[in-house]
Parts: structure tokens; sequence; C-alpha cells
């Protein structure tokens, strides 16, 4: 069984970012695939109540994924912290980590530092805004470089 790990994004005072809407939605189409059994959502409360994770699987609610193929992590506001904290809700090893793609190679690297066989699965930029997108990759690029040095020390 293949559990799919959904990483948090903003939550706005409006709603759920586009980020979060995006991966939401593409981890729902990951389990209606038959691509993962199992997804748990990851995320904590940000600046804007309710917590990443609440909103993650009420959006999978009206996406038809059933609440019984959904937990929440609702204590996590780093990307380590989503992976470590998710560990005591899987049963197994395999998981598809799901994010944006600049996000994933750091991700990846970091459940695979806890044990996990790790692949990721990223949504489509279809309809994302270009700067967003470019300072998130600019940021992951700066984040992975020191996490690997984290990891050299």
């Amino acid at each position: 069984m293949t559990t799919g790990l959904i990483l948090g994004a903003a939550v706005w005072a409006t709603g759920p970012s586009p980020t979060l809407a995006r991966r939401t939605r593409h981890g729902a189409q990951l389990y209606h695939a038959g691509a993962v059994q199992r997804l748990i959502v990851c995320g904590g409360l940000g600046r804007h109540p309710p917590s990443e994770a609440h909103v993650m699987a009420a959006l999978l609610e009206a996406e038809g994924v059933p609440a019984s193929a959904v937990a929440l992590e609702d204590r996590s506001t780093t990307t380590r912290e989503n992976i470590r904290f998710a560990l005591p809700l899987l049963d197994e090893a395999d998981v598809i980590v799901i994010t944006d793609w600049s996000h994933a190679p750091r991700a990846r690297l970091i459940a695979r530092r806890h044990g996990l066989r790790a692949r990721s699965s990223s949504p489509s930029l279809k309809g994302a805004r270009v700067w967003p997108q470019t300072k998130m990759a600019g940021r992951e690029l700066f984040a992975y470089l020191a996490h690997a040095l984290h990891i050299v020390r």
C-alpha cells in the first residue's frame, strides 16, 4: 500500500492559497487513479485558521475522497516537521510526497533520511502565476543547499 503525503502551504484569510489547493487537488487525483490508497495531509496552524491539514481534509472531501482514507497531521510548520510528525501515522514506508516541483527534491531527501521509500509527484503548474513560482524555486534552492550542508556536518 502506498500513502500520499500532501505537504502544506499557506492558508489565507480568504481560504486556501492557490499552492495549497493545487497540491490537494493533485493528491485527490492520485487517490482516484489508484496511485495512493491513503492520504496524510500535513500542516499546522499558520497566520490564519484553521490548520493547513484541516483545510486540505475539507478540500479532499469536496473532491470525493472518503474521510476514512485521510489522516491529519496538524502540528507541523516546516517541511522537516511535516515528514517527522507524519511518521506515526504511516503503516508502511512507501510514500509519494505530494508537493510542488521545486520543493520536491528537498522533501524527498528529508523523507528518505527518515527511512521512507519516497517518490514525489507534483501538480501541474497550469494557471500558476510565474512570479510566486520563481520565488519558490529560488527559496528552495537555498533551502536544499542548507539542508545538504546540515547533512554533511
